[in-house]
């Protein structure tokens, strides 16, 4: 017997029907939903909306539904989706892997404002997770030389995947930090762990439960591998080599410090768009 055929706005209903005990909030309740479909059929959001009344094929319909039931879990849509948007792109993400957040677009968007299509850099990653920063640099700057590096052997086979999947020409190097990386950047950009033990009872449980906890904790209030970072970051950066950090909302000041005593370095915090720090860039001066 043939399941009765869907379509597009039938099974948004039965997604918020589903979701409705799990999330309160309608508006988001349908973002997901919405996030998931536009994901799913690779199309904007005008394309979903003026093909509501469009009977969906069984396999997408069945596919929808599995991760609907997922998200009802706790599992965070992106995951369920198997991709998350940033920087205009959809990178593959599994729980190997921590999101791409919105806000670390911006030190993106900074790197590359600094920096015209008519520089040639070499520039490491480091801790690339899934890759979002480092290939993204890469598609936006063909001719920059572009390594990304992780402690995770899984993590850099998502980011692997997601170079694969956008045919783009970078270097993969697993590392602890600096302990395996060979040579001298123009460029290294780093959003490591910085969340203190002591945070967790104000994180979002889906985060603790499914983001991978090395990619998301730092000993040390949040500031260890800040710390380690600094002692040997002169010493991968050429002449003039600039070094760009995202940072916890409310570490600016004491990394401020930590970096302002590197020799010789030029420090500066920016704020994100909601006004909280989130950026540091470290130029060395000579």
């Amino acid at each position: 017997m043939f399941e009765e055929q869907m379509t597009f706005q039938a099974l948004r209903n039965w997604g918020d029907f589903r979701l409705e005990p799990y999330m309160h909030d309608k508006d988001e309740r349908m973002a997901q939903l919405d996030y998931l479909l536009t994901g799913m059929m690779n199309w904007s959001y005008p394309q979903l909306n003026n093909n509501l009344n469009t009977v969906i094929e069984d396999e997408k319909r069945i596919r929808f539904e599995v991760a609907v039931r997922s998200i009802q879990g706790g599992l965070p849509v992106q995951y369920a989706l198997g991709t998350a948007a940033f920087y205009g792109r959809e990178f593959s993400v599994d729980r190997r892997v921590l999101i791409p957040r919105q806000e670390t677009e911006e030190i993106v968007e900074w790197i590359l404002k600094a920096n015209g299509k008519g520089t040639d850099l070499t520039v490491l990653d480091l801790g690339t997770g899934s890759g979002a920063i480092g290939l993204t640099l890469a598609d936006q700057r063909p001719n920059w030389q572009v390594t990304l590096s992780d402690i995770s052997h899984d993590a850099l086979e998502v980011a692997k995947a997601n170079a694969e999947k956008f045919n783009l020409d970078v270097k993969f190097v697993e590392s602890d930090l600096f302990a395996k990386i060979d040579g001298k950047f123009d460029l290294i950009v780093s959003n490591p762990p910085y969340i203190g033990e002591a945070e967790k009872d104000v994180m979002d449980e889906s985060v603790l439960i499914y983001e991978p906890e090395l990619a998301l904790f730092a000993d040390d209030e949040g500031y260890a591998l800040y710390k380690q970072i600094a002692t040997e970051l002169l010493d991968h950066l050429n002449p003039k080599g600039v070094a760009y950090f995202e940072i916890g909302y409310l570490q600016g000041p004491t990394l401020l410090g930590v970096f302002g005593e590197l020799p010789d370095v030029a420090v500066e915090l920016r704020q994100d768009l909601s006004g909280h720090d989130r950026m540091l860039r470290v130029s060395k001066q000579n």
